[in-house]
């Protein structure tokens, strides 16, 4: 079964990925991680952290030759900063006195963390937790993209909300893909230029936002998922997988949460029978029903909480004298939507590709692509 592992703090050495189970002869291409990497840090409201670092991912195995060998694959990426935090991080020895942090940050994994795995420093606990984590799931789930394409499922999303500023408007495939190359990955150019400016405003206050973000698959034929056990629902591991991503507050699937609002007749997809094909008029499911794809677009959005490290800081504790005190800060983001999106689509394309793999499984492409192209 196709599955992945992550590992790396945000000031170590490196973060790597483990992604095993995929086929051999995948195509494989170095350039299109990194500019799934370049997209992860970039967007209106990032902070000063993605200045230093540049991610580029190193194939340490399981490919040759630009195709999977059917071995695992393992994904580096190398932090530069830790250049600057070797002495307080270094695995062989560091000052773990400097740099200690104790003022807990509310909304963060920091004091949880501490009484859980009974530390005295957060930092054992926020270098792990920290969002940096992250680019190694951008990383695997471009693989996964690409074994998706070989299908002919495509992946796209793009923001629908930022900084209070929200577009209710319905977008196409296509016009969704377009807005990568836009500051804030929103299509309306009125409504974006709003939510950077909102950002502007929120800057100035030390303060932070969050926002929503829309994911679309195309080409995902039906039954994948399932209504017979429910542990392999296809909106279920879809969403379960989404919400494991750092300051993801919301899943839903199609109308979501808008379903409770209307009658049933105004919610569920008629089905008519044109030219010898079962078709939907609507696609107000998010193109799964039962726990299963029925072939209409996967519709997904996700909501992202405000960063909890705030410049200005919050009311809190130190861990270590019970004292009142503000939250420390670490270097942070204003908005990071635009960053999430990515994350979020990269993870959902892991997911996706694990539901496919698992029904088609193949040792090869050539395999998958043949039990693929069979399927009704």
């Amino acid at each position: 079964m196709l599955q992945w592992m992550t590992s790396g703090e945000s000031h170590g050495r490196a973060l790597t990925a483990i992604v095993e189970g995929l086929p051999a002869n995948l195509e494989v291409d170095k350039e299109e991680i990194d500019r799934y990497l370049a997209l992860r840090q970039s967007g209106y409201g990032r902070g000063a952290r993605q200045k230093i670092e540049s991610d580029r991912v190193e194939i340490v195995s399981g490919v040759r030759d630009r195709r999977t060998l059917g071995s695992p694959v393992c994904l580096q990426i190398v932090n530069r900063d830790y250049a600057n935090w070797e002495a307080y991080m270094s695995p062989y020895g560091a000052d773990t006195s400097a740099r200690r942090l104790t003022r807990v940050r509310p909304g963060h994994a920091d004091l949880t963390g501490l009484r859980k795995f009974a530390q005295t420093d957060a930092r054992n606990i926020l270098e792990r937790a920290s969002a940096r984590e992250t680019a190694a799931r951008v990383a695997a789930g471009t693989l996964a993209r690409m074994y998706l394409r070989a299908l002919g499922i495509e992946v796209t999303g793009y923001v629908r909300e930022a900084a209070g500023v929200a577009d209710e408007r319905e977008y196409t495939f296509e016009e969704a893909a377009a807005t990568h190359s836009r500051p804030l990955f929103m299509p309306d150019e009125a409504l974006m230029r709003r939510a950077m400016e909102s950002i502007d405003r929120i800057k100035e206050e030390k303060d932070t936002a969050g926002g929503i973000v829309e994911i679309r698959v195309r080409g995902v034929k039906s039954g994948f998922g399932s209504c017979m056990s429910y542990g392999e629902k296809l909106d279920g591991r879809l969403a379960g997988a989404v919400m494991s991503v750092q300051a993801i507050k919301g899943v839903e699937i199609g109308l979501g949460f808008a379903a409770a609002r209307r009658r049933g007749s105004a919610v569920h997809d008629e089905i008519y029978s044109e030219n010898g094909r079962f078709v939907r008029h609507t696609n107000n499911a998010g193109g799964i029903e039962g726990g299963m794809s029925n072939g209409e677009e996967i519709v997904l959005r996700a909501a992202m909480k405000p960063i909890p490290t705030l410049m200005r800081g919050l009311n809190t504790v130190d861990f270590e004298t019970g004292e009142a005190c503000r939250a420390a800060t670490e270097r942070s983001d204003v908005c990071a939507v635009c960053a999430c999106e990515i994350i979020v689509e990269s993870t959902v394309c892991f997911a996706l590709a694990q539901a496919v793999s698992q029904r088609l499984g193949g040792d090869n492409m050539e395999e998958v692509k043949a039990r693929y192209d069979l399927l009704p």
